[in-house]
């Protein structure tokens, strides 16, 4: 294989490898979380957090710590599938302190979509993040559940970012 075509293909196996770049650094993270999921609860709540977030083996990951004035939040794990070209994101929280079921997802447009399944409350669901406004010092997350397979979305979470100096 020539050194053109090997570079090609690594170029290749790497599209996308860095779509998580934007979100290395602090932040300060305005977040809204429905009180109650899939039961046609309208009332949210509203917390501020700080996260940091830091890239792991040379960008083929990164990891995150979001804490707010009670403590933690949780922990993201974000892993880059070098041969799918997908991101893999795996969610802990602080009241079992286990990795959540992944979701699968990448980044289109300036748009991410990762979903995977779950078990909320003992029924299955799908899972959706959404990242949008990636290219500034404000991206936004979002979390929705379905318990159609997808036929309906209930946004429950949403997360707003604002880029803090070290």
């Amino acid at each position: 294989m020539s050194i053109a075509i090997q570079a090609a293909t690594a170029r290749h196996k790497e599209s996308g490898r860095h779509d998580f770049d934007f979100l290395h650094g602090r932040w300060r993270v305005h977040n809204r979380r429905l009180r109650q999921r899939l039961l046609g609860c309208t009332e949210w709540d509203s917390f501020e957090a700080t996260q940091y977030c830091q890239p792991l083996l040379d960008g083929l990951g990164n990891t995150d710590e979001m804490r707010n004035e009670a403590g933690p939040v949780g922990v993201s794990l974000r892993l880059f599938d070098l041969q799918a070209r997908q991101w893999v994101i795996y969610w802990v929280a602080p009241h079992d302190g286990l990795l959540q079921p992944p979701v699968r997802g990448a980044f289109a447009g300036g748009t991410g979509i990762f979903e995977g399944t779950d078990v909320h409350d003992g029924r299955p669901v799908r899972v959706r993040y959404i990242w949008s406004n990636t290219s500034g010092d404000t991206p936004q997350w979002e979390q929705a559940y379905s318990a159609d397979e997808g036929i309906s979305w209930e946004n429950n979470w949403v997360m707003s970012f604002t880029r803090t100096e070290a």
